[in-house]
């Protein structure tokens, strides 16, 4: 019985810890989308005031230039988080389902035992009502 709950603990904290891993990459990618349309505004911004928009253009404002590399890594640190994201839910998905094996298990087995202990209290009432009728 023991070992049961310890280990119905154990799953648990599994899926747990699961679930706040899924939790902190959708955390990171919301940060680094967030960030990248922060440096979308500020290089927009950089063009009006220098008038040019072309990244090629040999006037193209420096600070643009460089929140362009800024954004675009962010954005492929997304799509690489997305990946793990995918892999972390999956792991999840899969520890909440053996979670859930051994909570049916353990009512099972919690239910089996229910009803020893009650044919157990069932006979001892059975053999009472037969000595006080004899």
């Amino acid at each position: 019985m023991k070992s049961r709950e310890t280990l119905l603990r154990l799953k648990r904290f599994q899926v747990d810890e699961k679930r706040r891993r899924v939790s902190q990459i959708e955390m990171m990618i919301a940060d680094f989308n967030r960030m990248a349309t922060d440096l979308d505004r500020e290089i927009h911004s950089e063009e009006a005031r220098a008038g040019i928009s072309d990244p090629a253009h040999f006037a193209y404002p420096t600070y643009a230039k460089a929140a362009l590399g800024r954004r675009d890594n962010l954005r492929q640190s997304a799509e690489n988080l997305q990946g793990q994201l995918d892999e972390a839910k999956a792991e999840l998905q899969e520890a909440f389902e053996e979670m859930k094996k051994v909570e049916i298990l353990d009512d099972r087995e919690r239910a089996t035992e229910r009803a020893a202990e009650a044919a157990r209290d069932q006979a001892t009432m059975d053999a009472i009502g037969l000595r006080s009728r004899a």
